[in-house]
C-alpha cells in the first residue's frame, strides 16, 4: 500500500515497531526514527479471542524477531511498539498480551490498541471519520472533531461480525444447504462449496464444515469463492454479498449517529480482504450510509494498518513524559 510517510529506507539506532494482528494473519512492520520502514514480516493470526493468548504472544513474537533478525537487530533495540489487534478491546486481554510481549520487548515502551484504531489512523491520519474493518470478522470505529470515540460491531461469529468473511461464508453455505434440499435456489456455490471444501456429496460437505479442523479462518476463507461467484454474476452470491455491504453500512450509521456526524462530509475508511469485491460490497455500504449521512464519502486508507501503528509507536515515543 502507498505511503508518503514510510518507505524502505536506512537503519538508524532507535527502531520502532507496527503491528497489525488479525483473525487470519499478524504483519509487523520495523522502521527508524524517521518513519523508513527497514523490514517487514507476515505471520499467522493474533486475535487473542479466537487464537488464545498464549498462540497470540507467539505469532506477534515470532514475528517481531524476524523484523529484527531482518536488518541484523535484537527486539531490545526496539524503543516503542503499537500493537493493533482484532478481538482486544477487553481491558484483562491487552494486559495480558502486553505481559507476553513484554517478554521480548524488554525495553520499549508498547501500547496495545484494537485493530479499528490502527486502521482508523491508517484512513484519517487522526482526522475526525470513520472506518470500517471487514476481514475474517468485522468492526466499525470513528472519532469525531471532539476526540470522542464510538464502536460498533465486533460481537465475533457467533453474536455479530456481519459483513466480514466468516458471515459471508455462513450466508453462502446455508444458500448452498437449502440449494441440497430443493428449498432454494440454485447457486454455483454449491460446486465451488465442493471444491474448496473437497466434498463429493453433501453428506461429505458436512462432514467437512463441521471438522475440528475447520476453523474460523477456514470458514473466512471461502469468503473469496462468493466473490468469484458474485462477479460471475451468480444471484445468489450477489444477494449475499449485497446484504453483507448493506450490513456493514448499518454498523457504519451506528457509529455515525452516536458522533453526531451525520451532517459532515464524514470519510468511510475501508479496511480488510473483503473489500475486494470492489463495488459488490462498497456501492451496497455506502448507499446504506448515505440515508444516515448524505454526504459521507469513501476513502482508501492513506497507508497499511501496520504502517499506522508503526507512525503511532513514533509519535507516542516522542510525546511520552519519561523521555
Amino acid at each position: 500500500m502507498p505511503s508518503s510517510y514510510i518507505q524502505k529506507g536506512s537503519i538508524s539506532r532507535e527502531l520502532f515497531l507496527g503491528v497489525d494482528g488479525g483473525g487470519t494473519k499478524t504483519q509487523t512492520i520495523l522502521c527508524g526514527a524517521d518513519g523508513q520502514i527497514l523490514s517487514d514480516d507476515r505471520a499467522g493470526p493474533s486475535n487473542p479471542l479466537r487464537t488464545g493468548v498464549s498462540q497470540a504472544v507467539a505469532n506477534v513474537s515470532d514475528s517481531v524477531a524476524r523484523v529484527c533478525d531482518q536488518v541484523g537487530r535484537t527486539p531490545d533495540d526496539v524503543v516503542s511498539a503499537v500493537v493493533g489487534l482484532a478481538g482486544a478491546r477487553r481491558s484483562d486481554l491487552k494486559r495480558q498480551m502486553r505481559t507476553g510481549i513484554r517478554r521480548l520487548l524488554r525495553h520499549a515502551r508498547i501500547e496495545i490498541v484494537t485493530d479499528a484504531e490502527i486502521a482508523l489512523f491508517a484512513t484519517t491520519g487522526g482526522e475526525p471519520g470513520v472506518v470500517v474493518i471487514s476481514g475474517t470478522g468485522s468492526v466499525c470505529l470513528g472519532s469525531n472533531e471532539k476526540g470522542k470515540t464510538a464502536v460498533a460491531g465486533g460481537w465475533g461469529p457467533i453474536a455479530g461480525d456481519e459483513g466480514g468473511g466468516v458471515s459471508i461464508a455462513r450466508e453462502a453455505l446455508r444458500a448452498v444447504a437449502q440449494a441440497s434440499d430443493g428449498r432454494g435456489d440454485t447457486t454455483v456455490l454449491s460446486g465451488l462449496a465442493a471444491e474448496y471444501f473437497r466434498a463429493h456429496t453433501a453428506e461429505d460437505l458436512i462432514v467437512a464444515i463441521y471438522s475440528p479442523s475447520t476453523d474460523y479462518r477456514k470458514l473466512a476463507g471461502f469468503a473469496r469463492y462468493v466473490i468469484d461467484a458474485a462477479r460471475a454474476k451468480d444471484v445468489v452470491a450477489l444477494g449475499i454479498l449485497k446484504e453483507a455491504g448493506e450490513d456493514l453500512g448499518k454498523t457504519a450509521c451506528a457509529v455515525i449517529k452516536r458522533l453526531k456526524l451525520q451532517k459532515k462530509k464524514v470519510p468511510v475508511g475501508m479496511v480488510g480482504g473483503i473489500f475486494a469485491a470492489g463495488d459488490l460490497i462498497r456501492k451496497p455500504l455506502l448507499a446504506t450510509v448515505r440515508k444516515c449521512a448524505p454526504e459521507a464519502f469513501l476513502l482508501e486508507p492513506q497507508i497499511s494498518p501496520a504502517a499506522a501503528a508503526a507512525r503511532m509507536a513514533i509519535a507516542a515515543y516522542h510525546q511520552s513524559p519519561s523521555r
